[in-house]
């Protein structure tokens, strides 16, 4: 599933496939004619079952021999020293039965190029990260370190996890990041013989259309490390794994369900950081990203994981342009919009209903000439197909949000207020109430009436927008209005 990117900067696309293309966490997969759904229910009934009988069993003989294998050694053991003699020599068995259930679950792993030894390279960098799959790396490398949760300790696989002797990373403490990078730089430059530590710089899964951004931690040792590539070149892309798209159980049950997978495992040349690199891992992860995606024949983008979670709320919400939220983010900054915001402290009372032209939106937003350009991309990410036209109002919310994004929500609802307000005197219609909740509070129209309904307890029509706070405040279920954006809902997590 690759894709290319072109535009002046080589950030964003300029044809009309911008949600597909620039949004790398959104993946579309259904069975869209009568032979494959025919197919799946077939393998379903007589193709599955045995899969997983299989699959289970060469896991629990895994899971049996890391048992073995850890008795005995604490956590702080495996933390303190690499694993030697007998324990170390089972690594090769656990290995080959976890290719044994990829097998089994009719993947079939192909691995290209050589895996460098420790000492030529204590680090090994993977990209793209699309799948729960991904972990057959672990196998392929011989049971390399991983970086992993604290918390993923608690699952079936915690045995084997263990048995890489992991770094371990714990979300919830302030110190963690340091910390991970401490005990990498200490394992990458250690004179011990420990395993080499396998890093994911992406830190989250993608559809695998580019490469996004690389977090500096794995390249702050400043030591020669080797990238390493996936592949998954299947008809039916039924792997990736992205906070928006099929969930793992369904990608798993249509993954099983083919007759035949394939992974593909790349090893590329060993990377020798220059002196400027060593000194500085953003730079060193920026170049090591480059030759990766020139590899795979995918372009780069500077996305992030809080990206990812920016755009996650922003659809959960039902903000308009949320798929490309991003985008609108980048092209609000290259337009001076970002902090002064000069098209929101405009007046903006009854625009709920105003539709502009290109010309006219452009002008709205005093872009430079220079600036023309994104001005108009802005316009082409709003406009409605059927009029060619944007409703001024779908931008105002969504740069709205954006501005406000690590703030309660309350304050996005003050400005919703204002743009539906029609009679310019603070009150808000039952039609542009419910349009208002629909687009920046992810209620169905039904929950927006009921709302309505209630918060306008009186009868008249309107409500302003102190009444609805008034209301809020009292509904449990509509809490989340007052809640920071790290205590939102969250998509499923990766």
């Amino acid at each position: 599933m690759n894709g290319k990117l072109h535009s002046e900067t080589g950030a964003f696309s300029s044809d009309g496939m911008r949600a597909e293309i620039l949004n790398p966490f959104v993946h579309k997969l259904e069975l869209d004619n009568t032979y494959d759904k025919i197919k799946t229910a077939i393998f379903t009934v007589i193709l599955l079952p045995f899969r997983v009988i299989v699959i289970c069993y060469l896991i629990v003989n895994a899971w049996i021999l890391a048992y073995i294998g850890l008795y005995g050694l604490s956590e702080e053991d495996l933390r303190r020293k690499p694993m030697t003699g007998w324990r170390r020599s089972l690594k090769p068995i656990i290995c080959f039965i976890g290719k044994l259930s990829y097998l089994a679950g009719g993947m079939a792993i192909t691995v290209r190029g050589r895996q460098a030894s420790r000492q030529e390279a204590p680090i090994l960098v993977i990209a793209p990260h699309s799948s729960f799959l991904d972990s057959c790396i672990v196998y392929a490398t011989k049971m390399s370190s991983v970086i992993v949760r604290k918390e993923s300790m608690d699952n079936y696989v915690g045995k084997l996890i263990n048995y890489t002797q992991p770094v371990y990373v714990w979300r919830d403490d302030p110190n963690s990041r340091q910390n991970t990078i401490k005990e990498i730089i200490e394992r990458a430059t250690s004179k011990e013989d420990w395993p080499q530590v396998l890093i994911f710089p992406e830190g989250t899964c993608t559809n695998r259309s580019c490469l996004i951004t690389f977090k500096p931690g794995g390249f702050y040792p400043g030591v020669p490390v080797q990238p390493v590539i996936i592949r998954y070149p299947n008809a039916m892309d039924t792997v990736t794994w992205t906070w928006e798209g099929p969930g793992a159980l369904k990608l798993l049950w249509l993954t099983l369900t083919q007759v035949h997978s394939s992974c593909e495992i790349e090893f590329l040349p060993v990377y020798y950081p220059n002196e400027m690199e060593k000194r500085d891992p953003k730079l060193y992860a920026r170049n090591v990203r480059d030759v990766m995606a020139k590899a795979l024949g995918v372009p780069v983008l500077d996305y992030t994981y809080d990206d990812c979670r920016l755009i996650a709320r922003a659809k959960h919400l039902g903000i308009p342009g949320a798929p490309a939220a991003r985008e609108v983010s980048e092209l609000r900054a290259q337009l001076g919009l970002s902090q002064s915001q000069p098209e929101l402290q405009a007046r903006c009372g009854g625009l709920a209903g105003e539709w502009v032209a290109r010309e006219q939106f452009v002008q709205r937003l005093a872009a430079p000439a220079a600036a023309h350009a994104h001005a108009h991309r802005l316009f082409d990410i709003f406009q409605q197909r059927g009029s060619g036209l944007v409703r001024w109002s779908d931008y105002l919310l969504c740069a709205a949000f954006l501005s406000l994004q690590h703030a309660p929500l309350h304050h996005l609802v003050c400005i919703a207020f204002k743009l539906y307000d029609s009679s310019g005197i603070g009150r808000v219609s039952q039609a542009n109430f419910e349009e208002l909740a629909t687009k920046c509070l992810g209620m169905c129209q039904e929950d927006a009436h009921h709302v309505f309904r209630q918060a306008d307890f009186d009868e008249k029509g309107y409500i302003t927008y102190d009444e609805f706070i008034s209301y809020a405040q009292k509904r449990p279920e509509l809490s989340f209005i007052f809640a920071s954006d790290t205590a939102q809902q969250k998509p499923k997590s990766q």
